[in-house]
């Protein structure tokens, strides 16, 4: 598979599956309505271990531009190949979002409250403090970084050091750690920690005839953007002067 179409693929499943979630917990008449932070942040996490699995042996399947930007910052990734993989995350999670969204378009338009149409898209914070709310994605996207760096290239293997590949079970510890950051630091912001997931997913909400959709809160996106950013380079910072 290309490299960009598994970022793409990959991505398209983290989001169709996280966004679904989201919809299936928070929109009216849904299966799953009235669930909490455990089933968001555990199917999340899911997610996360879905689009590893499908784009991981293609891509590395960073599936979130801080991603790309913490590997190529510590030397591991390819400054040429990074827009073509934000591009690729980003177009991935308007296709994922846009399908949760026509799975569960009777629900939205059930739904009255525009707040609770737009969560299943873009993350918002639970008390709108700017200053914080960048800290907060600052220090998830951190991290989420800084445990990837230090676990890439960790490797099982017997008494000989022959490695042992884990197959899907790579997957795993990327998936665990998604699922702590969003019960440990994600009731402040929703925790994006991922540019593209927020950064698309609000495009669509402004560009998809979402009935009664109200506003898509431009002006808070710079947070879910710049603030995982600032926490990769942060965290690659952290590991090129503590040493790998």
């Amino acid at each position: 598979m290309n490299i960009y179409l598994a970022e793409l693929i990959g991505t398209g499943l983290l989001i169709l599956l996280g966004s679904g979630v989201v919809a299936n917990m928070l929109l009216s008449k849904t299966k799953g309505y009235g669930g909490g932070i455990m089933e968001i942040s555990t199917a999340w996490a899911l997610a996360v271990f879905v689009g590893v699995v499908v784009a991981g042996p293609y891509s590395g399947a960073h599936l979130n531009p801080a991603v790309t930007l913490g590997l190529a910052l510590t030397g591991q990734f390819d400054w040429a190949l990074a827009p073509g993989y934000i591009i690729a995350q980003v177009l991935g999670a308007m296709i994922g979002v846009g399908i949760a969204w026509l799975i569960y378009k009777d629900h939205y338009d059930a739904t009255d409250d525009a707040g609770l149409k737009a969560a299943p898209f873009g993350t918002s914070p639970a008390i709108r403090n700017l200053p914080l709310n960048f800290f907060s994605e600052v220090i998830g996207t951190f991290v989420l970084l800084l445990v990837i760096l230090y676990n890439d290239g960790v490797e099982i293997g017997d008494g000989n050091k022959t490695p042992i590949g884990m197959g899907s079970l790579g997957a795993i510890p990327v998936a665990f750690l998604v699922w702590v950051i969003g019960l440990s630091l994600g009731g402040t912001t929703g925790y994006a920690i991922n540019p593209a997931r927020d950064f698309g997913p609000r495009l669509m909400h402004q560009i998809l005839p979402i009935k009664g959709k109200g506003s898509s809160d431009w002006s808070y996106a710079w947070v879910p953007i710049l603030g995982p950013c600032v926490g990769a380079a942060l965290a690659a910072g952290l590991f090129l002067v503590a040493g790998s």
